[in-house]
């Protein structure tokens, strides 16, 4: 795992690496991918962090979890305890969600924010994981806590090169259960032709019923989704073209669906006394939650067109997220007390542009700049499936977003700045609400907006090993549109109208310094972000659900961490992320209370030691800590979480035939609740962590 400053907006890093994962000393220049960057080829440390999950450490986790919000969060403390679960809601970067991107391509569905975002692609189709830390505009709307972009797998490097991988795997809550148990298979070949390359698979995974640390089964989550009881599965494909020796086309194509089986029930648990919800065995009422995910993208590159790199994407997304069963009495509003059983489904289509010319040494000067423009046309909708009633109208996004970068290198100093303009429209047309909210009729309309995001930032590399940064960024995001308009219950409201519709503007104020002096591996930052007109989610207790409130937020918050390498073979580090979050509750002007857990993680800390015992055997411990915290609203202690901590164990084991990767999650089975569980009041959702969990995979790369 690489930590390095790098730009807040367009940016590329490559700066020294980390202790290679062999446990080798010596050093590599990293190259932060282009989908990532926009910028290619820059060598410039630039002024944010940046963390790069490689493809050795994304083993190493995945040998324990195939979870990738919780991969994110064992090997990054800024971000929050993972749920679990198929939602992703309450999961943040420095107190502010993050944009994820498969590829460069956008994942999220920010008109109507349905939280599936991380589970979006297998992770056996996974070759790296590149992490921007904080608000910035560099890939437009939705970085407010910054960039998760996942890279797919690649074909062979040299000519003739073909490769078959396969790998096989098990996990079971121990000590074993009949029902606990999950399997997983996946396969992937990729070659090299003279111009041509490909790299393709498919992959299948079954997960089982999830065991607590005290033999007791977790309860499903039955609306949001969940990971255990459900299957998934993966098509992926990528293929490349060498026009000639500057020139390279590549198409991308990726089918993922993960869906619940429905097998188990809910059995509410007791917020109050502790007692965490359980499964048993029944059928849900209607369907059973499902992520379905397509996505192409076409990929330009030409490495001397006017002098420059230029590249260009186009990529189009299809969302299909299905949201489990809701009991409603006298859902039609006619005075009944009926029962009635609905689930909703949030569809959403994107198509989009990105492109990108980007040329050095400008009028022979240390000098590159660095143009851009991007385009999207985002269509969403949420729908209640039994009842064919609109829920959140079918709402569309465009916006037009031309950018300028440059950096300017003055003997040790690099100086970077840059700006994006953003132009974007939403188009509404009149819709009726659910009979729930008094089956209201609203006026559709056409509210649009325009933001000059800038950034700017000063690297000081004040020896070869120890570098000083800060910087300052814009980044900006929408509220969440579909929950604002599904929610309207006054008549006589106009799309127009509703201010809720205003962008979030996050301002990213940081300061860090990096030290690597071959041996050990220092990073500091300190950072602060804030927004005038901010965005919260507040729970509802009376009707369940979260709801949008616009107020003023801030969030300060620093990170730390250490590596040290003993010696050849053994490496040891720790890390540690502190933020406080404060927004304005009663509209007054002074930032009074506590942002909640919802919206801020507690603080956290990692550390690990890993061990080059043989040549075919490696093994790596590692902890992960979240601290007590209180929240307090206007000086009144409103909720409390308990903090936790757990140790995992993985071991790497080279056989005659293939690699042998065995995990245990929650080494000492600590039994804990759910930080999201903890902050809000409900006893269906009350749920526990995951107890001990063994897990064993084969691969062989042939």
């Amino acid at each position: 795992m690489l930590r390095t400053p790098l730009a807040a907006a367009l940016l590329l890093a490559a700066s020294p690496a980390t202790f290679a994962q062999d446990a080798a000393t010596d050093l590599d220049r990293v190259v932060v991918s282009a989908s990532t960057s926009r910028i290619p080829n820059s060598e410039a440390a630039l002024p944010n962090t940046i963390t790069v999950i490689d493809q050795v450490e994304l083993q190493q986790q995945l040998a324990v979890t195939q979870d990738i919000s919780q991969v994110l969060a064992n090997l990054i403390p800024a971000f929050s305890p993972p749920r679990q679960k198929m939602t992703s809601s309450g999961e943040s970067v420095r107190g502010r969600q993050p944009l994820y991107m498969v590829d460069g391509v956008p994942q999220s569905t920010p008109l109507r924010d349905g939280a599936r975002d991380a589970h979006t692609i297998d992770p056996a189709m996974i070759e790296r994981i590149e992490v921007i830390h904080g608000a910035n505009a560099l890939q437009g709307i939705g970085a407010s806590g910054g960039i998760i972009n996942i890279i797919t797998k690649r074909a062979p490097r040299e000519d003739g090169e073909s490769f078959h991988e396969v790998t096989v795997g098990a996990s079971t809550a121990m000590p074993d259960e009949d029902d606990g148990t999950g399997y997983r298979a996946s396969y992937l070949f990729g070659t090299k032709q003279g111009a041509f390359d490909f790299v393709g698979g498919l992959s299948y995974a079954q997960e089982g019923l999830y065991y607590d640390a005290d033999g007791n089964s977790i309860a499903p989550e039955p609306v949001q989704g969940d990971l255990m009881d459900a299957n998934s599965r993966n098509l992926f494909a990528k293929g490349d073209w060498a026009i000639d020796d500057q020139r390279r086309l590549q198409l991308t194509a990726n089918h993922y669906r993960l869906e619940g089986e429905g097998h188990y029930a809910v059995v509410d648990g007791d917020y109050e006394l502790g007692i965490p919800a359980t499964a048993t065995r029944g059928d849900q009422p209607l369907e059973p939650p499902q992520n379905e995910s397509s996505s192409a993208s076409l990929d330009y590159r030409d490495h001397d067109l006017a002098g420059g790199q230029f590249q260009a994407q186009l990529f189009w997304t299809r969302f299909e997220g299905r949201y489990g069963s809701n009991a409603y009495v006298d859902f039609f509003n006619t005075g009944s007390d009926e029962i009635w059983y609905d689930q909703s489904q949030i569809n959403a289509e994107k198509l989009g542009g990105k492109f990108t010319w980007s040329r050095g040494y400008i009028a022979d000067l240390p000098l590159r700049l660095t143009l851009g423009l991007d385009l999207i046309r985002d269509e969403t909708e949420q729908r209640q499936l039994a009842s064919d009633l609109g829920w959140v109208p079918p709402t569309t996004y465009q916006s037009i977003s031309p950018l300028l970068q440059a950096e300017y290198r003055l003997g040790p100093v690099l100086l970077t700045g840059g700006l994006r303009h953003e132009r974007a429209k939403l188009e509404v047309d009149d819709f009726v609400t659910l009979p729930q909210y008094g089956t209201q009729s609203v006026e559709g309309g056409s509210p649009d907006f325009s933001e000059t995001l800038p950034n700017f930032g000063v690297v000081w590399e004040a020896t070869r090993a120890l570098k000083f940064y800060a910087s300052y960024a814009e980044g900006y995001s929408v509220a969440d549109i579909g929950r604002v308009l599904r929610a309207v219950d006054e008549p006589g409201q106009s799309v127009d109208t509703l201010v809720s519709l205003s962008p979030v503007i996050a301002d990213n104020r940081e300061l860090g310094l990096d030290y690597d002096d071959g041996r050990w591996l220092v990073h500091l930052a300190a950072y602060r972000s804030d927004s005038d007109f901010g965005s919260r989610l507040a729970f509802n207790t009376a009707t369940g659900s979260y709801e949008v409130k616009r107020e003023a937020t801030e969030i300060e918050g620093f990170e730390g961490s250490v590596g040290f390498q003993l010696n050849d073979a053994a490496r040891l580090g720790v890390a540690y992320a502190q933020a406080d979050g404060r927004y304005d509750s009663n509209a007054d002007g002074r930032l009074d209370s506590d942002l909640p857990g919802a919206n801020i993680s507690p603080d956290r800390m990692t550390a690990y030691w890993q061990h080059q015992w043989l040549p075919n055997l490696s093994t790596r411990v590692q902890a992960s800590h979240a601290e007590d915290r209180e929240f307090e609203t206007r000086g009144v202690v409103d909720s409390r979480f308990e903090g936790y901590t757990t140790f995992d164990l993985q071991a790497n084991v080279g056989l005659p035939v293939g690699t042998l990767a065995l995990g245990i999650e929650n080494l000492f089975d600590r039994q804990y609740i759910h930080y999201s569980s903890q902050i809000r009041p409900s006893d269906e959702d009350y749920f526990a962590g995951r107890g001990r969990v063994f897990s064993a995979s084969w691969s062989h790369r042939f």
